[in-house]
């Protein structure tokens, strides 16, 4: 099963809180982590990192806080994942080094190389600023017989 982690869950739920503020006013991790339910310690984590990755920049003093690096119209749901998780793939063998025994007669690695692209492709397709929106289907899954 592909999931993603709570860190993850948490950074686009903040980038999204983010992008729907006050233009320009930062906003603490301390009042995200209220308005969401969230514990403040990880999402602090998650925010830093985020902030490392150039999607946030945050303020320091009484007014401080964090805010979006850009705009919400130019920061997907991929970035944000990419930043916080790391590269994704669904299984060892697509990465560049995937290399295993299994590999000269492997059946599955290029479907699941596909598969792989496609949700790529399908989390750079969401906008921050589309989060929350109900939004046609990403992908069209046909049935097979």
């Amino acid at each position: 099963m592909v999931k993603l982690s709570k860190k993850a869950d948490y950074g686009l739920i903040a980038v999204r809180h983010l992008s729907q503020g006050e233009t320009g006013k930062p906003s603490s991790a301390k009042e995200i982590a209220r308005a969401h339910g969230m514990p403040v310690e990880l999402l602090a984590k998650v925010l830093q990192k985020l902030v490392k990755q150039g999607l946030l920049v945050s303020h320091h003093g009484a007014e401080g806080g964090y805010a979006l690096a850009r705009e919400a119209s130019s920061m997907t749901a991929f970035d944000v994942i990419r930043a916080i998780e790391g590269p994704i793939f669904i299984t060892s063998c697509v990465t560049v080094r995937g290399e295993c025994e299994q590999a000269p007669h492997c059946t599955v690695r290029e479907p699941l190389s596909r598969v792989n692209e496609v949700l790529a492709q399908a989390l750079s397709s969401v906008r921050i600023s589309d989060l929350g929106g109900g939004l046609p289907p990403l992908v069209q899954l046909e049935a097979t017989k």
